[in-house]
């Protein structure tokens, strides 16, 4: 007999779903985490802290005002660390008592500790001050998350040098900041501080910045974030890091050098999957600390699964929670439907893109007919009234049968309301369902009719001389 029936190993979302999933299919559950950690990292020190900062900064720079109350408008003239950590300590405590309430209302027992496999069906939980327990179970999720990747040439100090969980903690706004790597959490980060008036340099080995977006609304960020002082240096590679007394040189491959008073490292992430002892279950992870599992969210081993980002792509938050679910329905043997193949993407730059289905590139390599319907949040009493001039929204469609092969929006509110689209696309609706619909006046929402609209007039336009 077993302890429980299923165990999961970690709070964060895709361990809070599975748990509380299968707590509501019957099973005894239980969900081993630190007491310092529920949530995971996506509370604690990834995506609410720095969403969470973003708001802030938002509202203290005064920055999407500005259009309405000019250049020099700000709600706080100098901004310190303890003016953004007080509002993130206070998301973050309120998230932690709802996840502490969810898991408690669904008789999900909580196990203090950090655990390491014993064998495929146990685990031993360390609870501290050499406190050591076993507790066993029939089926077992790993949902451990993933930590920020560290070069091992890079002396991290969190203070001169950082990474994407050591940023949210420095003792003071710095003046000036090199971001290493160009991708999403790099660019978030970039953006972020750039707001706040740091001079911002980014560095990326690539030639582009965030490829699997829209190029349109990638140059469109880019141009706003060279208007917040940002500097690029694609192409270039980082050599090494010389750490001053109250600075950093960072020294790129090309013979440039640039003084900094912090610099960030955004290399990916790492699975946290090295003091679990995986070879003890059966199991092994890659060199990125990841495990492989099949459709089901199974590992090797038939007992034990895994999901989130320690099972890699795509490793987000939206899609964890849903793997946690699928996971649990499958270890309980209950039937499920497969996760959407329609996952919107965000990325809360400053400001936000988000979209949906394909972008203009896979379009064309397909070789995929598609017009363009494009809605500027200028051209909106709601974009004026919110004082975003600089917005976008971007319907791809099917010139044949009206269908929405993509969505993509940049700008104000970028998060929200791509799901009318994806919920549109999921639905098989057609750009004439957005034509024909009656949006409330004045929202953001409204783009999508006016974006419908040119790309309905540009299809009739091509069926009139073509035809």
């Amino acid at each position: 007999m077993y302890d429980y029936d299923l165990l999961v190993l970690g709070s964060g979302p895709g361990g809070q779903k599975a748990a509380i999933a299968a707590s509501k299919l019957g099973r005894r559950v239980g969900i081993i985490d630190r007491r310092d950690m529920i949530g995971g990292v996506c509370i604690n020190t990834g995506t609410v802290p720095s969403k969470t900062l973003r708001e802030a900064v938002l509202y203290l720079t005064g920055l999407s005002q500005r259009d309405l109350y000019g250049s020099s408008y700000r709600v706080k003239e100098e901004i310190t660390v303890s003016d953004l950590a007080a509002r993130t300590q206070h998301v973050i405590s309120r998230q932690t008592d709802v996840i502490r309430n969810q898991l408690s209302r669904n008789h999900v027992a909580m196990i203090t500790g950090t655990g390491r496999f014993a064998d495929a069906h146990a685990l031993w939980v360390d609870g501290g001050g050499g406190r050591e327990a076993k507790v066993t179970a029939d089926k077992i999720i790993i949902a451990a998350g993933t930590r920020p990747a560290r070069p091992d040439s890079v002396d991290f100090d969190e203070r001169t040098i950082v990474d994407s969980d050591g940023v949210i903690n420095l003792q003071a706004v710095p003046r000036s900041m090199v971001v290493v790597g160009a991708g999403v959490i790099g660019m978030e980060y970039a953006s972020l501080f750039a707001a706040l008036g740091t001079k911002v340099t980014v560095v990326e080995r690539r030639e582009k910045m965030l490829d699997f977006c829209d190029d349109e609304i990638v140059e469109s960020l880019k141009y706003h974030l060279r208007d917040l002082s940002v500097t690029f240096r694609f192409g270039e590679e980082v050599a090494a890091v010389e750490k001053h007394q109250n600075a950093a040189l960072c020294i790129l491959k090309s013979g440039k050098k640039i003084v900094a008073d912090t610099v960030m490292y955004s290399a990916g992430r790492q699975g946290q999957t090295d003091d679990l002892c995986l070879e003890a279950a059966g199991l092994t992870a890659d060199r990125r600390g990841r495990i492989e599992v099949d459709a089901n969210y199974r590992t090797a081993v038939d007992n034990i699964y895994a999901v989130g980002d320690v099972i890699g792509f795509p490793a987000l938050a939206s899609t964890s929670m849903e793997q946690g679910r699928l996971a649990a329905h499958h270890a309980c043997g209950e039937p499920v439907r497969e996760i959407g193949h329609l996952q919107p993407i965000g990325i809360y730059t400053i400001p936000e893109i988000s979209f949906v289905g394909k972008t203009e590139d896979e379009l064309t390599d397909s070789s995929t007919p598609f017009e363009v319907g494009i809605a500027r949040y200028r051209e909106l009493a709601r974009g004026q009234i919110v004082g975003d001039s600089y917005g976008m929204l971007k319907l791809l469609v099917a010139p044949d049968d009206g269908t929405l092969l993509g969505v993509h929006v940049f700008g104000t509110g970028a998060t929200e309301i791509i799901h009318i689209g994806q919920a549109v696309m999921g639905c098989g609706g057609t750009v004439d369902f957005l034509v024909d619909a009656v949006f409330n006046y004045p929202t953001l929402s409204e783009a999508y009719k006016v974006a419908a609209l040119d790309a309905a007039n540009k299809i009739r336009n091509i069926t009139r001389i073509d035809g």
